[in-house]
């Protein structure tokens, strides 16, 4: 193991000598890392001054950590223009060459790359997290507690390494700086994104949600570093002179895909789109796990949660039950274009969670997925609290449409996983592009004949006859 290391550690430290060489990138990374915790020091003086003019105290208290978090995340987003670098400007400077033509395996290239991109922003994100807790000890007396400490440096690394990765990926997949440049807006965004919502979790307190947050990342950066060694192609990064959009050739890989060798119609459905559902299996056993687990997470909030009995009244219940049907019919909820809208809803569901899932290898898709059921597990749960079983309520108020849009969420959740995993799978003799349009040709076809008429007939019966199940059930 450690010969095949070896060499990984070799390029790494060849990068980093040539980084640290030179001033141009070293310069602006310690003076932007000294300058900006000097800067949150004087913010936090001012926060804490200012709220204890009105007693609010407790403000300050959530404010500083919240500025520690982001003194350790500034210098990876100005360091992360060398993990752009790192194949994409070593390409135009003609550079690269050498490197490509040496004995290395394209996962020592890969892994010696990414050492070296990584490496200077957490060197920068340490420096800054330790000026910043001198400073503010200094100005207004605040110690971090350990515990906090060591979840804001496990923060500040795996963010890191979710950028570099991420980056990395983005560097090796273009063959020019400023083409990287702009792809990394959709690294920067979503990570922006993810430090607001764990400023929230910071002023509310709850700082044991940090830890999957962390898990998480550490996830993604997997993900992300997967993605990368199984499309990285060296012959394909030295022949590539300009990234061209070919809409046409795209086009046809996907057409080619979608077709395959059908000659008509029934041919197609029993032949091309089985070959589609085989792909799947794994995928749908997996998706059906997913079902499982959301309903067991809105159960097990129901427990946490729970909602005095008082509040749910089974009398009210049962007296607004009589005249269930009735007042649905009149409110022109029972009608044919109902069902259409509900159909139209669905579909937007699965749209949503499709492209959630194509910018998150799948992840965000999934709780898209996820998320009905376990709405679904928590009211269920919560039923319990009147009397009423939970498994009982469940067939009531899904099972009549149920026994058609479960199938069709599975088959959603599996085709997001198939998504998923093709930019995290090697793919023979294909490019990235190639074959993530095969797999898109995959969906559309399983979408087209499986999915969207299952969600069409499901509607129908959830609009004509769950009311009438539900009537008779809460009887």
């Amino acid at each position: 193991m450690l010969s095949e290391i070896k060499p990984a550690l070799i390029i790494a430290w060849r990068e980093i000598r040539d980084q640290f060489r030179d001033w141009r990138i070293i310069f602006p990374i310690v003076i932007l890392t000294i300058f900006f915790p000097g800067l949150m020091n004087f913010t936090a003086r001012q926060a804490v001054e200012f709220v204890q003019r009105y007693g609010a105290n407790l403000v300050a208290t959530r404010f500083i950590p919240f500025l520690l978090m982001i003194v350790g995340f500034f210098p990876i987003t100005v360091s992360l223009v060398i993990a752009l670098e790192s194949f994409a400007g070593e390409t135009e400077r003609r550079s690269i060459e050498p490197l490509l033509s040496s004995p290395l395996t394209d996962e020592q290239l890969y892994w010696g790359k990414l050492l070296a991109s990584l490496v200077p922003p957490v060197m920068g994100s340490y420096l800054g997290i330790f000026v910043y807790l001198i400073g503010v000890y200094r100005s207004i007396g605040w110690q971090v507690e350990p515990l906090f400490l060591l979840q804001i440096v496990c923060l500040t690394t795996v963010q890191a390494l979710v950028m570099v990765s991420g980056a990395v990926v983005v560097s090796t997949q273009t063959t020019s700086v400023r083409a990287a440049n702009l792809l990394s807006s959709f690294i920067v965004i979503p990570m922006a994104l993810l430090i607001q919502g764990e400023s929230i979790v910071m002023f509310w307190g709850s700082l044991n949600t940090l830890w999957w947050i962390i898990l998480g990342q550490i996830i993604a950066a997997g993900l992300l570093i997967r993605a990368g060694i199984a499309h990285f192609n060296r012959e394909e990064l030295l022949g590539r002179e300009l990234d061209i959009l070919n809409l046409r050739k795209s086009w046809l890989i996907f057409r080619n895909a979608f077709v395959g060798e059908a000659r008509n119609v029934p041919e197609w459905l029993f032949k091309e789109v089985a070959r589609s559902m085989r792909k799947l299996l794994i995928p749908i056993v997996l998706s059906t796990g997913l079902i499982g687990v959301g309903l067991w997470v809105g159960f097990d909030l129901a427990d946490r949660l729970q909602i005095p009995a008082e509040l749910l009244n089974l009398d009210k219940i049962q007296d607004m039950n009589a005249g269930l049907v009735t007042g649905l019919r009149g409110m022109g909820f029972i009608s044919i274009p109902t069902a259409f809208q509900i159909w139209l809803h669905n579909l937007r569901v699965v749209a949503l969670a499709t492209l959630a899932g194509i910018i998150s290898f799948g992840v965000l898709g999934l709780l898209v997925i996820m998320l009905p059921l376990a709405m679904l597990g928590f009211f269920a749960q919560t039923a319990t609290t009147i009397g009423l079983n939970q498994w009982s309520f469940l067939a009531a108020f899904t099972l009549p449409h149920g026994l058609l849009e479960f199938p069709a969420m599975i088959l959603t959740a599996a085709m997001i996983f198939r998504l998923g995993a093709t930019m995290v799978t090697p793919a023979k003799e294909k490019s990235l592009s190639a074959a993530w349009l095969i797999a898109l040709a995959d969906w559309a076809k399983v979408f087209l004949t499986i999915i969207a008429p299952l969600f069409l007939l499901a509607a129908f019966i959830e609009v004509f006859i769950t009311p009438q199940t539900i009537a008779f059930f809460l009887k």
